[in-house]
């Protein structure tokens, strides 16, 4: 097994409750990270904190037992503060701070990415933070390189050393770069070569290789799986020595998963769910592709429970 820490990623819109556990579930992550809980102007309610993250009613964990940490994205440090005070009350398994959102929506109203261009708001927003969190719980921040271009990248980081965070995600690429290849691997580098706490690198790992590349890349020993996972949710694994997995493995925990979005979700938006992630599953498995477009057109829960229960190998 590669000497390696690896974390799921919280991938806001993509990655629900119900992909998280199925996830998880397959197994080879060591940590997972929640969807931002956005903190404006006022101290939340706890349903709040359990909407976002109902792993916090389960001990702050997922049903398998990976630890799930809080993710919070705002620009007020008091603010940010009370409420991490209220968070750490529901005793996660840690608390993060986004820093790396891209959306155009949060970047307007002040927070993700575009703060990257304030190192000292940076500063001050993660020592209000750590001020409120006990050293026994872990305390992460996770960046982007920068606004429009890398230059930042080294002040930022810095500036959330200062203010105490345990370690920083860096995912390699800026604000403007969105989610388009490549990243900028090389970046992660100069941040980590820079910090003395650990550099968790991130961005752009879809198989064995990419992993392999981005540890030789930045120096990091740890990464953290987004996208990749989505798409083969069998690369943990994989990363981990186990290469012998394919489709036949993996459509059970399709199956848990499309029983858990019918359990949640209104009947008319659950195969969409579904499509969805089979979108994502494409990429790895050729099987994904047909059963992708044979749902193409079925839009009730009836058939599309036909058609998985007559799935055949």
């Amino acid at each position: 097994m590669p000497d390696t820490c690896l974390s799921l990623a919280p991938m806001e819109g993509l990655a629900d409750v119900d992909l998280r556990a199925v996830l998880s579930g397959v197994g080879g992550f060591d940590w997972a990270v929640s969807p931002f809980v956005r903190i404006t102007n006022s101290l939340l309610p706890e349903h709040a904190f359990f909407r976002v993250c109902p792993e916090l009613q389960r001990g702050s964990r997922t049903p398998d037992g990976t630890p799930m940490r809080v993710q919070l994205l705002g620009s007020d440090p008091e603010c940010l503060a009370d409420n991490a005070s209220r968070l750490v009350a529901l005793s996660p398994a840690g608390v993060d701070l986004n820093f790396g959102c891209p959306a155009p929506t949060v970047n307007r109203h002040r927070g993700g990415a575009v703060l990257l261009s304030e190192p000292e708001l940076l500063h001050r927003i993660a020592a209000a933070v750590r001020a409120r969190i006990p050293r026994n719980i872990p305390f992460t921040a996770k960046m982007r390189l920068g606004v429009d271009d890398v230059h930042p990248a080294v002040a930022c980081a810095l500036a959330l050393q200062a203010g105490g965070v345990d370690a920083l995600i860096v995912h390699g690429r800026t604000r403007a770069d969105g989610y388009r290849p490549p990243a900028r691997w090389e970046e992660i580098a100069r941040v980590r070569s820079a910090l003395a706490i650990p550099v968790i690198a991130n961005g752009e790992v879809w198989n064995v290789a990419d992993y392999a590349a981005i540890r030789a890349a930045t120096g990091c020993a740890d990464v953290m799986l987004g996208r990749g996972v989505v798409a083969d949710p069998f690369l943990p694994q994989r990363i981990r020595g186990v290469s012998n997995l394919g489709w036949r493995e993996l459509f059970p925990a399709v199956q848990t998963y499309w029983s858990a979005v019918c359990r949640r979700v209104l009947p008319q938006h659950a195969p969409g769910r579904l499509k969805q992630w089979l979108a994502w599953l494409r990429r790895a498995y050729p099987e994904a592709l047909q059963l992708s477009q044979q749902l193409r057109a079925l839009t009730r829960v009836a058939e599309v429970d036909a058609l998985l229960a007559g799935e055949r190998f």
